[in-house]
């Protein structure tokens, strides 16, 4: 008489479970490689082609040579970091409403196709080439379209020695930006002493334009307290460890996409600058 089983069926005669394989929408820039590893780039192009006498919907793959060759869309057919996937056609993109329309950083409506417009006589003048750059970034576009230029002074100590070779007048207006500008301020008694009705002086209270940025842009949770006597963005950069401002500069503008990522006061200032020198000169 045959001893027990071990076994209570033939493994060897179960169906093979499969594996499922995901599947990845072939975007363009999507880097992948074929099953076989004989192939490696990125997504440029979707479309058919006659593959095997089929017609059959095939993936332009660029190499980092600048090579180009086609493959079938077929299922299980290439690896993303690793991993067998099936490449599929993107979802085509939804329709976009009529009524929704493009913003500038500064949050102002885009003017589909419109061109810097001939720099007017008029002026905006900043303290310096950060706080210059600064300004283009978030209200660049508004500028450029306005016709309006945006000048670094290298410091408001020369201001109104600055605006006597200017000659503000009609069509030749100023309006200036200035850091600090708080009761009590060498900033203050600097303005206090601009009467010109062709010019508007406006500012902010921060130390630096560095500080204007909101920390949580920066990555930081605040903007640190720096000693008196010491350089400020020496003394936030020690503070913050890192090397140097130019390193730090770096960082704070990369941080800044649009005006949500400045803080108020500096919004009202320069918006109420770009009215002042847009405004009474026939255009």
């Amino acid at each position: 008489m045959p001893g027990p089983q071990r076994y209570s069926a033939d493994v060897l005669a179960e169906p093979a479970r499969r594996r499922r394989v995901p599947e990845v929408a072939a975007d363009a820039g999507l880097v992948v490689e074929t099953a076989d590893g004989n192939y490696c780039g990125a997504v440029v192009a979707l479309g058919q082609a006659v593959v095997a006498g089929e017609r059959r919907d095939v993936v332009t793959l660029e190499d980092r040579r600048g090579r180009r060759r086609e493959f079938a869309l077929l299922p299980a057919a290439f690896l993303l970091d690793g991993q067998l996937v099936t490449l599929t056609a993107p979802a085509p993109a939804a329709p976009q409403r009529p009524s929704a329309r493009a913003r500038t950083a500064s949050g102002s409506f885009a003017v589909a196709g419109a061109k810097a417009r001939v720099a007017r006589g008029s002026r905006i003048w900043v303290e310096g080439i950060h706080d210059a750059a600064l300004v283009e970034r978030v209200w660049g576009d508004d500028l450029r379209l306005e016709g309006v230029v945006v000048e670094p002074l290298s410091g408001i100590d020369e201001l109104a020695a600055a605006l006597r070779s200017f000659g503000p007048g009609a069509g030749r207006r100023v309006g200036v930006l200035v850091d600090h500008l708080i009761p009590g301020t060498k900033e203050a008694r600097i303005v206090a002493g601009i009467s010109d009705p062709h010019v508007l002086v406006t500012g902010h209270p921060y130390v630096d334009i560095w500080q204007a940025v909101k920390p949580a842009a920066v990555g930081i949770a605040g903007w640190p307290t720096v000693p008196r006597g010491l350089d400020w963005k020496s003394g936030v950069c020690q503070a913050l460890g890192i090397g140097a401002p130019r390193e730090m500069w770096r960082r704070v503008l990369a941080a800044v996409d649009s005006f949500a990522d400045v803080e108020a006061p500096l919004l009202r200032a320069v918006e109420e600058l770009i009215d002042f020198v847009t405004a009474g000169d026939g255009r």
